[in-house]
């Protein structure tokens, strides 16, 4: 059973009577000493008073003339009458000077005390119990001379012995004292009885007034009813207490938040889900929000502003009830005044601004006061690429900090909400587009290219239609970019491209193959209709000019490749091998023209091909197939690396991957080129000392290769490379097309110890497939971005967007094509990890020093 606790008054009056008991015993024993030493005090007073009367008595009697004894007649008398009268009792030892006067006399012995008194001549007081004894030394005289002829003045000549027995006295003092002191202990007891109640009645009222008023508190919004307003307790220390309770008040009304806020919270955040229907409604989702949000905090509106490019805005203003037209005026102005004086916020420039009501009973009317002061704001950094800029609510609460806090925190998860449908349903939009598009010119990019191609070509067998393909290169188009600079080769591109658009009938696919070449599909197209058309796209490129600085012109040609299926080929890629053989023949024989396929060309042209083919087996056989190794420069401290890229040594020149790997993937024999080309890089960072990471090109051919893990081991573990400083580049290519294969295969590798990167990130869908599903370590942004980032805002979004997911999901990130000492510092500015690119080094057969 637990023990009880006392009350205040109960404790008061406990410790006050047990108190009172032990004052008045220490006041008696205090008192007792006193009484004790002030009558022994008395009775040395007495005994001094009594031994001079006796010395002088002494002499009085032997100065009148008495005998020896008479004189001890008269001392005898005088002992005894003292002693029956007072219980004092006087003796008189004659010294040694008189004895040998006077002879001796019958006296008790002398103890040490009395000859030390005698020796001293000083008087001396004993106490032994109640008996107080006092001895008075008898000191001779000039008048003492007459007599005591044998001694001088100062000599002793006796000593006087006062004894006092002070037992009786003693009893009575006690006595008296105990009896005085017991009549007055009753008044302590009764004093600090009426002092405790006194002070508990005040101390009970002021407890009593603080329980009524924590009882009375039931939400935060009660905490009020804590504070005393000011008033005096009486006390310092209650005004103190209760100082504290308010203090304490105060402090949980800034940072506890009532259980209705959270339960609201909770329910609200639960609905922050985003699905393609909040995606699709997205102004009526966030109306049932607002419903929802008043249920515990009043609000009358929300806005929300997206940026849609760089001079256009879409201003969302969301209202419980129909505003005013003064009332919807007003907002607009304080909102649009927050964006301006935000540094994050770019305006001026076109805002667009909807108005969107839950209710449509009644009129919502704000004066101009509570406009400016009550609504709050959040805004955020202003994004590239649309999404949400801020997000406010028009409440009458935010003087209540808590609630503040919770509708703030509401508000933060609102916004990322909100503006995450808003993202990705712009994101989404643009990922489509440019998943699609070529960024700089805004036509087909390659990877749609080939699945046009494919769609146009099955259709073909089905109606039995021809199809041409046309390959467009520009003529000494590196002259451009060399003279004039990167940006006007963009724009004549961009401009280019508009203008072979023009030439094309509707129906008719263009696309960018890459760099300087374009490539024409032409659905159900003769092979006079083609011939046409080409000529018309020949005449437009030798028509064409851009007007540069200074009135200067820019003028470009190019060479025309045509075949048609299925007269030419039979599948995509002989077709496109044929259409490109027929344009490097056209520029063979002096550029500016089209090379039109006739029937012998068909023959030599595979021929070419065969030769390509023997050439590959040759390089095989041969092992002639050698690695060159591009520098990639760490912006930080990262480790230095390379990327190895394959060539096939010719007795003229080295001829790039770009000429032979396609036809190398059709023979089925890519994966034996990445052995030679492996095996060859790893001999050479093992020979050289090269310490930093090597990339490597991994072929999709290797997945479907079995024993490419193990040969890849041999080869690592024969030139003591650690599988750490290997990376394995994956690019999209349609070789692959089981997923789950893939996952599997780079898995295998991840767990030897093997580090992976995307190429080409940005390119297409699969890029961001491939980031959620595999294990990466970096991501090679698509070069394309990185070169125009500097003169399209889109390229710079898209770079800045995918270094920030890669940060994110801590990967490393690689630009390419960094051509430039300005695209340099821009991919430094954005916080890309690596660069690479013609600025950075050209491939080279020797490895760099790290």
């Amino acid at each position: 059973m637990p023990k009880r606790t006392p009350t205040i008054r109960r404790y008061l009056l406990n410790r006050t009577f047990l108190y009172s008991a032990i004052g008045f015993l220490v006041l008696l024993l205090v008192c007792r000493q006193a009484y004790q030493a002030s009558i022994r005090d008395s009775a040395e007073e007495i005994a001094r008073s009594v031994a001079q009367n006796t010395f002088n008595s002494m002499y009085l009697v032997m100065s009148q003339g008495w005998t020896r004894q008479q004189l001890e007649q008269f001392l005898n008398e005088l002992s005894h009458g003292e002693k029956e009268s007072t219980d004092i009792n006087v003796n008189v030892f004659r010294g040694q000077n008189v004895t040998d006067l006077y002879g001796p006399i019958e006296q008790p012995p002398l103890n040490a005390t009395m000859r030390q008194a005698m020796l001293d001549g000083k008087p001396q007081a004993q106490h032994d119990g109640n008996r107080h004894t006092y001895l008075y030394p008898l000191q001779a005289e000039e008048k003492c001379l007459g007599c005591h002829t044998n001694v001088e003045a100062g000599d002793n000549l006796g000593l006087i012995e006062v004894s006092q027995d002070l037992t009786q006295q003693m009893a009575i003092a006690n006595r008296n004292l105990l009896y005085y002191l017991l009549i007055l202990s009753p008044l302590p007891a009764l004093f600090g009885f009426l002092a405790v109640r006194a002070v508990t009645q005040k101390v009970n009222h002021s407890v009593d007034e603080l329980s009524h008023r924590i009882a009375r508190v039931e939400s935060l919004d009660d905490l009020g009813e804590l504070s005393r307003d000011g008033e005096n307790l009486g006390f310092s220390e209650l005004n103190h207490i209760f100082h504290q309770v308010e203090t304490l008040a105060g402090r949980l009304n800034s940072i506890a938040v009532d259980k209705d806020l959270l339960e609201f919270e909770i329910r609200l955040l639960e609905k922050f889900v985003i699905t393609s229907e909040v995606v699709r409604d997205w102004r009526e989702y966030i109306n049932m929000l607002m419903l929802d949000i008043n249920q515990v905090i009043q609000i009358y509106t929300m806005f929300s502003i997206f940026k849609v490019d760089d001079e256009l805005f879409d201003l969302e203003i969301f209202w419980l009830k129909p505003p005013t037209r003064e009332t919807r005026q007003m907002m607009e102005e304080a909102v649009l005044k927050r964006l301006r004086t935000n540094q994050g916020f770019s305006l001026p420039g076109e805002v667009v601004i909807h108005h969107n009501h839950v209710h449509s009973d009644g009129e919502m009317t704000l004066d101009q006061t509570e406009i400016e002061l009550q609504t709050k704001s959040l805004l955020v950094e202003t994004p590239k690429i649309g999404g949400i800029v801020g997000i406010g609510v028009h409440s009458d609460i935010v003087k209540n900090n808590t609630k503040v806090l919770v509708l703030e925190s509401v508000l933060s998860t609102l916004l990322n909400v909100v503006g995450s449908v808003k993202a990705i349903y712009k994101y989404t939009r643009d990922l489509e587009y440019y998943a699609t598009r070529d960024p700089l010119t805004n036509l087909y990019n390659q990877r749609m290219f080939w699945e046009l191609l494919d769609y146009e070509l099955d259709r073909c067998e089905r109606h039995d239609y021809p199809v041409a393909l046309m390959l467009v290169d520009l003529d000494n188009f590196k002259s451009v970019n060399d003279g004039y600079g990167h940006a006007v080769g963009d724009k004549l591109l961009q401009q280019l491209s508009l203008a072979m658009q023009a030439q094309l009938r509707t129906g008719d696919i263009l696309a960018r193959y890459g760099g300087d070449e374009f490539v024409v599909v032409l659905p159900e197209t003769s092979a006079q209709q083609t011939e046409i058309i080409a000529e018309k796209l020949l005449h437009c490129l030798q028509n064409f000019t851009l007007e540069v600085n200074e009135g200067s012109t820019v003028r470009v040609t190019g060479s025309i490749g045509v075949g048609m299926f299925p007269e030419h080929a039979n599948n995509r890629k002989d077709l496109f091998m044929f259409v490109d053989n027929l344009m490097y023949r056209a520029k063979n024989q002096g550029k500016n023209r089209i090379s039109l396929p006739h029937k012998n060309d068909v023959a030599d042209i595979f021929h070419d091909m065969n030769q390509k083919m023997l050439l590959v087996n040759e390089a095989i056989e041969n092992r002639s197939i050698i690695p060159v190794f591009q520098p990639i420069q760490p912006m930080e401290e990262d480790t230095p690396a390379v990327e190895v890229l394959s060539r096939i040594e010719l007795p003229d020149r080295l001829m790039s991957a770009g000429e032979f790997i396609e036809i190398a993937e059709s023979m089925g024999k890519v994966h034996l080129l990445d052995y030679i080309v492996m095996e060859k890089a790893f001999m050479a960072v093992n020979e050289s000392g090269y310490e930093g990471l090597v990339f490597i090109n991994l072929s999709p051919r290797a997945v479907l290769v079995r024993d490419f893990l193990n040969t890849l081991h041999e080869l690592t573990q024969k030139h003591a490379i650690t599988p750490n400083r290997i990376v394995f580049e994956i690019t999209e290519r349609d070789t692959v097309k089981n997923m789950g294969l893939l996952e599997q295969f780079v898995r295998s590798l991840k767990d030897s110890g093997y580090r992976l990167a995307i190429d080409d990130f940005g390119s297409g869908f699969s890029s961001f497939h491939y980031l959620k599903y595999l294990p990466i370590d970096y991501v090679k942004i698509e070069g394309e971005f990185i070169a125009n980032m500097g003169n399209d805002p889109k390229d710079m979004a898209f770079v800045v967007s995918i270094t920030e997911l890669a940060q994110k999901l801590n990967l490393k990130t690689v630009a390419e094509f960094v051509e430039t000492e300005e695209v340099l510092e821009m991919v430094r500015s954005v916080g890309i990890d690596y660069a690479q690119g013609y600025h950075i080094g050209r491939p080279q057969r020797e490895l760099p020093t790290v």
